[in-house]
C-alpha cells in the first residue's frame, strides 16, 4: 500500500467519495472499484470507510436543513437491517455474487432512468413496502462495497424530490449507514492502523470534493 500508483488511485477514489457526499451519490460507487485496481477489494472498502465518515461530517453540515423526513423514517430501519445482513453473511457470501448483485442493481437503475426519461411519471409518495425492500438492498450493498446508491436511487428518484432535498436526504441517510458500519468493519479487522493512517491523508482531498459537490448541486 505505497507508491505513486496506489496514491493516485487512492486520491481519485477519495475524490469520488467526497463528490458523493456533496450531493452526487452515484459517483461514490466508483470509489471501491477504482481503489481495488491496486489493492484487494476488501482492503479498499476498509480503507475508504473512514474517508466516507469524515466526508459525511461536511455533507451533514451543508445539508442540515434540506431533507425528507418520511423517506428517512422508512429507510433508516431498512438500511440498518441490510447492514446487519451484510455483517451476518460477510464470511459466507462469495465476492463474485455480491459483484453480480451490484451490477444487476446498477442495470435496473439505468433501465429505470431510461424509462422515466421516455415516459416521465408523476411523482409518487414514499411507500413503506418498496422502501423496506430497496432499503435493505441499500444497506447490504453499502456494507459490502459502499455501493448503496443504485438501489437507493431506484426507490427515491420516482418520488420527485426537489434537488437540494434529494441531496440532503441522500447525505443524511448514508452518513447514518456509514456510521453503523464502523463497528462491524472493526470486528471484521478491516479498520487496521495502516488503513486509518492512509484514510487520514485521503480525508483532505475528499473534504475538498465535498465542497465542490455542494457547489455543483447548488
Amino acid at each position: 500500500m505505497d507508491g505513486p500508483t496506489f496514491w493516485t488511485m487512492a486520491i481519485l477514489a477519495s475524490v469520488f467519495v467526497g463528490l458523493s457526499k456533496g450531493g452526487l451519490p452515484v459517483i461514490g460507487m466508483l470509489a471501491v472499484p477504482v481503489l481495488a485496481l491496486v489493492v484487494p477489494p476488501v482492503m479498499a472498502a476498509g480503507l475508504l470507510l473512514p474517508v466516507y465518515v469524515a466526508s459525511d461530517m461536511i455533507g451533514l453540515y451543508a445539508y442540515r436543513r434540506a431533507f425528507d423526513a418520511r423517506v428517512l423514517k422508512i429507510l433508516v430501519p431498512a438500511t440498518t437491517l441490510g447492514v446487519a445482513l451484510g455483517w451476518a453473511t460477510a464470511s459466507v457470501v462469495p465476492e463474485a455474487l455480491v459483484t453480480g448483485l451490484v451490477g444487476l442493481i446498477g442495470a435496473v437503475f439505468a433501465l429505470n432512468l431510461l424509462i422515466r426519461r421516455r415516459a416521465p411519471a408523476p411523482a409518487r409518495r414514499a411507500g413503506v413496502a418498496a422502501g423496506g425492500f430497496w432499503g435493505v438492498l441499500t444497506g447490504f450493498t453499502s456494507f459490502v462495497s459502499h455501493a448503496g446508491a443504485p438501489p437507493y436511487q431506484v426507490y427515491v428518484l420516482p418520488l420527485g424530490l426537489e434537488k437540494m432535498v434529494f441531496a440532503g436526504t441522500s447525505t443524511i441517510l448514508f452518513a447514518y449507514v456509514n456510521a453503523i458500519k464502523l463497528v462491524p468493519y472493526w470486528a471484521l479487522g478491516q479498520l487496521s492502523a495502516q488503513n486509518l493512517r492512509a484514510a487520514a491523508l485521503l480525508a483532505v482531498p475528499a473534504g475538498l470534493a465535498v465542497l465542490a459537490g455542494v457547489r455543483l448541486v447548488g
